[in-house]
């Protein structure tokens, strides 16, 4: 079937402008067919994804390598340096600093689970904006404009189209959204903004302690190469927006992925026109 249709479409080439709706199929499929399907897979995508990850540990306990949010690499190595060497891990304890890195990330992930519920329109209003002119590519699992010379069937073929189009200026307008929420107490009455400068307080407190100094020293004597910055410098709103908006499109993938794997399921008669043609 699938060749079929190719070979139609290419036929098809011969006889009708790049501006003319092609007929793709016997069925009738057209590229304006595609792309409607298309965004209509991308805003089922957006739905589900904005209401799964603003649920109560949407983030915090959702796909825990591809969505939950950790520590900024800069605070999760000062955290392994010190976790890595009993002496420093001691102190830590001791203070309340590891007590603090769970907090900031518990704290940043409630905050993503309170902005994810304002995504889907900000998604859909890209989604709707959106002409795909390469839809033929894309429900045949290619990505324009990706660059990696990879011919592997992409089943997000259409999430990872959006996330190049869109993932700017979607970053511009669902930053303040993530600040908003990073300033709200969402973990008793503590915000994450809260959480972080407890951390990073707590922090250098920590690196400037006599006993601190001397563990380092003595850990580097003996080739330990412990090297911790005197101060952290992550800005929190900008790693957690990023972090917050690469869940989503995640999500929107996972959701592509079902709807190309059983278009049938969903009772949508675009889906099933345009994504059954292909299987």
């Amino acid at each position: 079937m699938r060749l079929k249709i190719i070979t139609l479409f290419f036929t098809s080439l011969l006889f009708v402008s790049s501006c003319d709706i092609l007929n793709l199929d016997e069925d009738g499929l057209t590229t304006e067919d595609i792309v409607e399907g298309l965004k209509k897979a991308l805003e089922i995508g957006a739905d589900s994804a904005s209401g799964t990850l603003s649920l109560l540990n949407g983030y915090y306990h959702g796909h825990e390598v591809f969505v939950k949010i950790p520590l900024p690499e800069e605070a999760s190595n000062i955290r392994n340096s010190i976790n890595g060497n009993s002496t420093l891990r001691g102190i830590s304890d001791l203070i309340g600093l590891e007590d603090a890195f769970g907090k900031v990330i518990l704290a940043v992930n409630r905050a993503a689970e309170d902005a994810a519920k304002d995504a889907a329109p900000i998604f859909k209003d890209a989604i709707s904006a959106l002409t795909i002119g390469q839809g033929w590519d894309i429900l045949n699992g290619t990505v324009p404009g990706a660059g990696n010379g990879n011919t592997e069937f992409d089943s997000t073929a259409a999430t990872e189209f959006l996330r190049i189009q869109t993932y700017d200026p979607l970053t511009d307008v669902y930053a303040p959204k993530i600040n908003l929420s990073l300033n709200k107490d969402l973990i008793g009455n503590i915000s994450a903004y809260d959480a972080w400068n407890d951390l990073t307080s707590l922090y250098n407190s920590f690196v400037t302690r006599a006993d601190v100094m001397t563990a380092i020293e003595l850990a580097n004597i003996l080739g330990g190469n412990i090297n911790l910055p005197g101060a952290i410098e992550t800005d929190i709103g900008v790693f957690s927006t990023q972090k917050a908006l690469n869940g989503l499109f995640y999500m929107v993938g996972e959701e592509e992925k079902k709807i190309r794997k059983d278009p049938f399921q969903w009772g949508i008669d675009i889906i099933e026109k345009v994504f059954g043609s292909i299987l």
